[in-house]
């Protein structure tokens, strides 16, 4: 609700597709730069302790922001100081969350339990960004902030009781942040499967934060905010579908395959939601590639992780993070510039691409966000195809099909 609010606020005080994109790179850059510290940590730590104190001081962040709202500065910049408090937080999470998982559970289930895991991460889009634009329209961001702080006690509380049922890490020898994290880097460089997937998942994911960027703005520019939470919402059923899907019946095999398949279909899917100002096309395009997306997640997260020791998970994954989601990051830094100062002044009434492009797809307000979906679309799929064809990333696989035999023996 707070991500979709803080979208909706900065662009409808500002105008400004460039503030959205700052807003976004706020809340993400400080996390990737800080999750191979926050994989050290994770490796040494209690990894649930670490989910908590996290939770806890990433809601100061909200608190500033909300303080600053209240004051009524008018200024965008405490609120993207704000976000990236929270954001350097939400850094000791991710790992320590992710290693959880391996702590849990064998091998088997892996694949089982990244789709349950994306049922519980997804599930909130399916009423919050509907909700959100509801509360938008008969109240301001400010009940918004208020109600995310409030719930930071109930996950903290959770996680606690959860703790208590879990058995303490064994104590290991430290040898110093540095010396971990570069025996992290090691460990990947010792395997060039893992390194060429997350080189081409740094494409993808550099696409795709395109996708997350910008349908907000392009949509906005046809409609209101409520409708904007709707169509979210609706739209996040895909990802639910598709986590329900592989959590229920899982993937037994052919991951190298499913993932390759499901980047190529949700690049088609992506170009599909930029092609028309009609808010039902854009609605199909993006709910198919949220369907897609869980069998990308769920694929790679299985390849990494039954091929990474346990007592590594933490600081590979934190590396991992870093690594690919720089495309992400850089996708954040770039949309709104290039929507703001080239493409929607190419697809306006008098652009140059008016009466070329244009006659396809429109022109006008929020055209040139939908060309840029487009061309995200077509850049991911050579990214999405590379994948299937890269010998290195089909010997994970067998790989891990090897390491399962021999636990199951």
């Amino acid at each position: 609700m707070t991500a979709f609010a803080l979208a909706v606020y900065v662009y409808q005080a500002t105008g400004n597709v460039s503030l959205v994109s700052m807003i976004s790179l706020a809340a993400f850059l400080p996390t990737i730069l800080l999750s191979p510290l926050g994989g050290v940590l994770a490796d040494r730590y209690d990894r649930r302790l670490l989910m908590i104190v996290g939770d806890l001081f990433s809601g100061l962040g909200l608190l500033y922001v909300l303080w600053n709202i209240q004051m009524g500065t008018g200024s965008m910049i405490p609120i993207i100081a704000g976000v990236a408090f929270n954001a350097i937080f939400v850094a000791l999470l991710e790992p320590s969350f992710r290693a959880t998982i391996t702590d849990l559970l064998t091998e088997e289930e892996y694949a089982r339990a990244s789709g349950m895991v994306q049922i519980a991460g997804n599930a909130r889009y399916l009423i919050s960004p509907a909700l959100a634009g509801i509360l938008l329209a008969v109240s301001d961001i400010r009940l918004i902030l208020f109600l995310d702080i409030c719930t930071f006690f109930i996950t903290i509380t959770t996680v606690a009781v959860v703790r208590k049922s879990i058995a303490k890490p064994v104590p290991r020898q430290k040898q110093g942040a540095v010396a971990e994290m570069k025996e992290g880097f090691s460990i990947l460089r010792g395997n060039k499967g893992i390194c060429t997937l997350i080189v081409l998942m740094a494409f993808v994911c550099f696409f795709v934060g395109f996708l997350q960027t910008l349908v907000s703005p392009m949509v906005l520019a046809v409609s209101d905010a409520k409708t904007v939470g709707i169509l979210e919402s609706v739209c996040a059923v895909g990802m639910l579908v598709g986590s329900l899907m592989i959590g229920i019946l899982g993937i037994k095999k052919n991951y190298v395959r499913v993932l390759s398949f499901a980047g190529m279909s949700a690049s088609v899917f992506m170009a599909l939601s930029g092609v028309s100002r009609n808010i039902f096309i854009t609605g199909v395009g993006i709910f198919l590639f949220f369907l897609s997306l869980p069998f990308i997640n769920t694929s790679a997260d299985v390849l990494v992780r039954g091929n990474v020791p346990n007592e590594a998970q933490g600081r590979i994954w934190g590396i991992i993070s870093l690594l690919s989601q720089t495309g992400t990051a850089v996708a954040y830094a770039l949309s709104g510039v290039l929507a703001d100062w080239v493409f929607e002044p190419l697809l306006s009434e008098q652009g140059l691409l008016a009466e070329s492009v244009g006659r396809l797809i429109g022109v006008g307000q929020g055209r040139g966000i939908g060309f840029m979906l487009i061309l995200s679309g077509i850049g991911m799929l050579p990214a999405a195809f590379a994948i299937g064809q890269n010998r290195t990333i089909c010997k994970l696989e067998e790989s891990s099909e090897s390491i399962e035999g021999e636990n199951k023996e």
